[in-house]
């Protein structure tokens, strides 16, 4: 007998668990499996932001972001240590990542930064909800520690630990790093999580605001830093609207004016970004926020926005599996990342569940 709950699951799970999307997803996940080095790390360009253009320092590196964005994608598969076609990958990947932490709980390598120390204690906090490894739980307390005295004055965190500067997009993979590390009971103080939306609030654009429509300042987005100058843009929205879903904030003003601003710029942002420039990695990072915001909405909303992202990443794999980036560390970033776009409705991992 099919209970009514099941029948509301079932009307919706041919818009959500798009069969094509799940089967691009699976041969980005081959890819990717195909292109793990054998230490257990994937290779990429360790660089960053130089404006619109990606400044590389470590060419093809082990590279501690990337591993974990990998490592995430073959969990929201279903691939887990010890089990799945890929569970070996992602026991490699958890290996390496493990033997990249300092003394002071920075999980950094080939001059690796905070963006990737976040990705890496969320990755390895899934992997501790699933297997309990004491192993991992030390390891995580070690790094959640840096990451909460990291945060500067704001409520925010910047490129590196323990500096005065700070910045939307790196203020986002912190949080769900400590979001997932509360998930699973370790220790993150209330007051830097209340921080961080702070930090968020004083970056939302009004209409009030001296620079208002200057540098992408349209109502409901977020800045790049709570200071009028600063640029608005998708990305930065997305990871706004993240942020205080992860801290628990699931429905005011800010949240809403945020989801139309993205709303309003979202085909602009996926041309402009994605089919343009060839996959540059402002398009895989903004997606990343956006559809984890919209997933959390749920409704007519998230289905129109999962219809939009799945065609475009479709339209944008290339026949091997993977996925390009002409701008960023390279196609085992953007792969990873797509794939864990395309396998967010699945909500295998607690992260990503409603």
């Amino acid at each position: 007998m099919i209970t009514f709950s099941l029948f509301l699951w079932l009307a919706q799970a041919p818009t959500a668990l798009n069969e094509e999307s799940l089967q691009a997803a699976n041969r980005g996940l081959q890819w990717l499996a195909e292109h793990q080095s054998l230490d257990g790390s994937w290779r990429a360009d360790v660089g960053y932001k130089l404006e619109e253009g990606y400044q590389v320092w470590n060419p093809s590196a082990p590279h501690i972001g990337v591993t974990a964005l990998a490592g995430m994608a073959f969990l929201a598969g279903g691939h887990v240590p010890g089990r799945g076609p890929y569970g070996e990958n992602v026991e490699r990947a958890t290996t390496f990542l493990l033997s990249q932490i300092r003394t002071d709980g920075y999980i950094t390598g080939n001059e690796t930064r905070m963006y990737s120390h976040a990705f890496a204690t969320l990755f390895l906090a899934e992997i501790y909800g699933m297997n309990q490894r004491n192993d991992v739980r030390k390891t995580l307390q070690k790094a959640v520690n840096l990451i909460v005295a990291s945060q500067n004055d704001q409520g925010g965190w910047r490129y590196q630990p323990h500096v005065a500067d700070a910045d939307m997009s790196v203020a986002a993979c912190q949080v769900m790093a400590l979001r997932a590390a509360r998930n699973i009971g370790l220790e993150v103080p209330r007051s830097t999580i209340d921080h961080a939306v702070k930090y968020v609030r004083d970056s939302a654009v009004r209409r009030d605001d001296p620079y208002f429509g200057a540098h992408g300042n349209i109502q409901g987005s977020f800045r790049y830093q709570p200071d009028y100058r600063a640029r608005a843009s998708f990305a930065l929205t997305a990871a706004g609207i993240t942020i205080l879903h992860g801290a628990g904030v699931y429905g005011d003003q800010d949240i809403e004016q945020g989801f139309q601003a993205l709303e309003a710029e979202l085909e602009v942002f996926s041309s402009d970004y994605g089919a343009a420039e060839k996959g540059h990695y402002y398009f895989y990072y903004g997606h990343y926020y956006a559809v984890q915001a919209f997933h959390i909405a749920g409704g007519a909303r998230y289905r129109k926005y999962l219809k939009h992202i799945q065609r475009t990443l479709l339209a944008l794999q290339r026949k091997e599996g993977s996925w390009p980036n002409t701008t960023g560390p390279g196609k085992a970033y953007s792969t990873a990342t797509a794939c864990l776009i395309l396998q967010i409705p699945k909500e295998y991992l607690p992260i990503f569940q409603r």
